[in-house]
């Protein structure tokens, strides 16, 4: 049987979550005698391949990727669902001759995708691993920066978020610009959807902008009906779809990790405690409210390292290296994956700050099979996995107070990180998660 996986960006340029998971399912369905094969997307603005469609092989797993540098957006409903990507797709499709298609992300491929499998009759399954099929900046974080629940019924909300992100919307209006400048978002949504009204801008880009984010959640809610089953692996995520209209048959499968279970090296009593990070260093992962916190700490009471990119967002990068100072606090970059076990090995704490939801964030799932205790922001993906005082800790979501508060109480109580390290595990792996999902198949097909 071969098994084609669609995903938004793969290795070796891309190398998060979502990417990790789906190599980690080719890698396992090849031992488990599958055909594998995995195509991929090029974002428009990357460095551009010689053809649409180009082939290579990474880890033995045969890629086919997508530039669409060759195939832009032009509007903001090609984020979603581009009809241009149609014929690209069905011969792909038609030149690997899947049995079964897994989509583990839409981005770069879109919803037509799901248009094509289903006129080709190939059964189409999904993992979701974001809020891509219905919220617009796939975070469930609003344009105030709360937490949403997803959609409202004017999609006001959506609207405001576009704005936020593009902090612009071609518009002659004055009082529309000052909002926008003023960062009144949700102000400026509701104008936005009753100045498309006007009119002088009916059928005009202006109102084409608005109609593309509110029509956004019905279009990919009735083409994701095409999914046989949809894989997710929290219980926050499977409800957050349910709860937005999602009907498809779904199951929870939680993410596996391959990783060294051994217990930790025994320190010297007295050591200082060495707390870290390890993701993206972007505003929504919190990282600025980690820093804020560990500068409150008694000087000398504890090191904190960050492991991640240091060019994803220079200026924000910045005013953490600034406030870094002098706090004994290391920026340590990137690193090989078979560098991990030992980096948490070295850890006696590994902190999640996020201010959106997290799904499962594998780096947590890694930090408690290596028996690292955690502590983690409160929002759902990622406290069902946390056990109070028994596997870590929960902080306020954005409070640099209440982080400083556990920090400052884990300090005070620094033997007890011993034997949270003892009571802290997590057993699943790629191969049960590999198998599990097999059987997702076997019961459609």
């Amino acid at each position: 049987m071969k098994i084609v996986f669609f995903v938004h960006c793969f290795f070796p340029n891309h190398f998060y979550g979502t990417e990790t998971y789906t190599l980690e399912l080719a890698k396992n369905y090849k031992i488990m005698g599958f055909d594998v094969h995995v195509v991929s997307g090029i974002f428009t603005g990357e460095a551009a391949a010689p053809e649409t469609i180009s082939h290579y092989t990474f880890q033995d797993i045969p890629v086919t990727i997508i530039d669409k540098n060759k195939l832009p957006n032009s509007r903001v409903k090609d984020t979603y669902y581009q009809v241009e990507m149609r014929p690209i797709l069905e011969q792909v499709l038609k030149t690997i001759k899947p049995d079964i298609v897994h989509v583990t992300h839409l981005i770069n491929h879109t919803a037509a995708l799901l248009e094509v499998t289903s006129e080709l009759g190939i059964p189409t399954f999904a993992t979701f691993t974001d809020f891509y099929g219905f919220c617009f900046n796939n975070k469930l974080e609003a344009s105030n920066g709360s937490l949403c629940s997803g959609p409202s019924r004017s999609r006001n909300n959506c609207i405001a978020c576009y704005i936020k992100d593009a902090n612009y919307i071609e518009s002659d209006n004055k009082l529309l610009q000052w909002l926008i400048k003023k960062g009144q978002f949700p102000r400026a949504a509701q104008l936005s959807n009753l100045l498309r009204k006007h009119p002088n801008l009916r059928h005009g880009s202006f109102d084409g902008l608005i109609e593309d984010l509110i029509r956004r959640p019905d279009t990919l809610l009735s083409l994701y009906s095409t999914y046989k089953t949809v894989i997710a692996p929290t219980q926050f995520l499977y409800s957050a779809y349910k709860n937005n209209g999602f009907l498809n048959p779904m199951q929870k499968i939680s993410f596996g990790v391959d990783i060294n279970r051994n217990s930790k090296s025994e320190k010297e009593k007295d050591t200082k405690p060495i707390f870290g990070y390890i993701g993206q260093i972007a505003p929504h992962k919190g990282v600025d409210i980690l820093i804020n916190a560990f500068c409150r700490l008694p000087r000398g009471s504890a090191e904190l390292r960050i492991y991640g990119p240091k060019d994803q967002d220079a200026e924000y990068m910045e005013t953490l290296f600034t406030k870094a100072k002098g706090h004994n606090i290391h920026f340590l970059g990137v690193f090989e994956k078979n560098k991990m076990e030992e980096i948490f090995n070295h850890l006696d704490l590994c902190i999640i700050p996020s201010r959106w939801y997290e799904n499962s964030p594998l780096v947590l799932l890694n930090s408690l099979a290596t028996h690292t205790p955690v502590v983690v922001s409160d929002v759902a993906g990622m406290t069902e996995f946390v056990d109070v005082g028994t596997n870590g800790y929960v902080f306020e979501r954005g409070s640099v107070d209440d982080l400083e508060r556990v920090l400052k109480k884990i300090i005070k109580n620094k033997d007890n990180l011993k034997e949270l390290s003892l009571k802290t595990n997590y057993f699943n792996t790629t191969k049960a998660m590999a198998e599990k999902t097999i059987e997702v198949y076997d019961a459609i097909l």
